[in-house]
């Protein structure tokens, strides 16, 4: 099945073919065709499967198709995303789909000019993609109407359940047109996920194509057992031998982001880092020259671990395993993208045993054990000993276990 028998307009797939997209994955063969027919949406696949053009495109299609522009501020079509990062690759992807038509794509998030982004929404939005924070400020500031908006499309919906951000679109969603479709998208399926769809989806259709809290295949993953203090030598040596590929580590704290990319660069790696604590700007450059291999080691925050799509990430590094076992699978979710193959490594200190059996249980098989041994009386079962020496080292000092807490604005 190629996009002709999607039904998309010849003129959108002219353009897709003009940026070497000409056959589509599996999540879009399933939601598009739902989709042009102006059901409601929901949307299951894991990270990098193409989720962006599964909603992206019938807007644009349907909009193109309709002919007419937007009133002074109002907004044809919303997209909310949990992360700035994520909100700005939507709104790349929307902008290269719709060259050459007339459609408008606008995007707002925390860390830009708050007057900059009411002037450009001034004019009136064909696509408008949003963090719900950022959003709602503009909101509060009357620089946007949403009363004519007669799409939705929530992406990445189980981050911003995570995130906090149901308040938010509490507030949103009444703003909008009652006579809409709704989209919803995640890669995993908690609880909630359902009482969110009965909230904001009418019959919906659901389309699923890889099990909530599956990797991606081609993801070769691995667990090293590592005394906490010994990490950064172990992160060092491993990325010592693959000097010229692409590694993208994962920590839990801003603080601790920080320090490992400063340590890093003191032992000669060319590193950068984002999280909450950068700038919208800093962030910008850091996944700028990430992406242009000005720098091979990019630390990370959970910020990162959602539609971050940077083509060639041979590696990632679990440094510190996350809270929400799902997040595991999003995080690893940036490597072996596109068909290619990756590689995922983690790290487990004796207090993250815990951690590494409920992501385990996430992914309903065991971690390749490529180094140390598993902490006694855990990880696979029971309870980490205060003490406890992985493969006969060294006896640990107890440490205090540090608990990342989620944003509650987009980070």
């Amino acid at each position: 099945m190629d996009f002709d028998m999607l039904g998309l307009a010849p003129r959108l797939i002219a353009t897709l073919k003009e940026q070497g997209i000409t056959e589509p994955t599996p999540i879009q063969k399933q939601a598009i065709p739902h989709a042009m027919n102006g059901r409601d949406v929901m949307g299951l696949a894991q990270t990098g499967t193409g989720k962006t053009a599964a909603f992206g495109l019938p807007l644009i299609d349907t909009l193109m198709k309709a002919g007419s522009k937007p009133a002074p501020k109002t907004v044809r079509g919303l997209i909310l995303a949990p992360t700035r990062e994520l909100a700005n690759q939507i709104s790349d992807n929307l902008t290269a789909y719709t060259q050459g038509s007339h459609l408008k794509v606008n995007v707002v998030v925390g860390g830009k000019s708050l007057n900059a982004q009411a002037g450009r929404l001034a004019r009136g939005t064909d696509l408008l993609v949003a963090t719900p924070g950022r959003l709602i400020d503009l909101i509060e500031r009357k620089a946007v109407d949403l009363s004519q908006t007669r799409f939705l499309v929530l992406d990445e919906a189980d981050q911003m359940l995570d995130m906090g951000f149901i308040h938010a679109l509490r507030r949103i969603a009444p703003l909008l047109n009652r006579d809409r479709q709704t989209m919803l998208f995640s890669a995993t399926m908690p609880k909630q996920m359902e009482e969110l769809s009965r909230a904001y989806l009418t019959d919906p259709v659901r389309v699923e194509v890889a099990r909530p809290g599956q990797a991606a295949d081609k993801v070769e993953q691995s667990v090293h057992f590592v005394v906490q203090a010994d990490k950064p030598a172990l992160l060092a040596n491993l990325l010592g031998k693959h000097p010229a590929e692409r590694a993208l580590v994962f920590a839990r704290t801003k603080h601790g982001a920080e320090k490992l990319m400063k340590g890093l660069v003191a032992k000669g790696f060319a590193a950068a880092s984002i999280h909450g604590n950068k700038s919208q700007g800093q962030r910008d450059r850091a996944l700028a020259a990430f992406r242009e291999s000005e720098v091979m080691v990019l630390v990370a925050t959970d910020v990162a671990a959602r539609g971050i799509d940077i083509p060639g990430v041979a590696y990632v590094y679990n440094y510190d395993l996350p809270n929400v076992a799902e997040n595991y699978v999003h995080r690893i979710g940036r490597t072996a993208r596109a068909g290619a193959s990756g590689e995922a490594i983690a790290f487990c200190s004796d207090a993250e045993t815990g951690e590494l059996r409920d992501i385990e249980k996430v992914l309903k098989t065991s971690i390749r054990v490529a180094g140390g041994t598993p902490w006694p009386h855990a990880g696979r079962g029971g309870k980490p000993g205060r003490d406890a020496k992985p493969g006969g080292g060294q006896k640990r000092r107890p440490r205090r276990r540090t608990q990342g807490k989620p944003a509650r604005r987009a980070a």
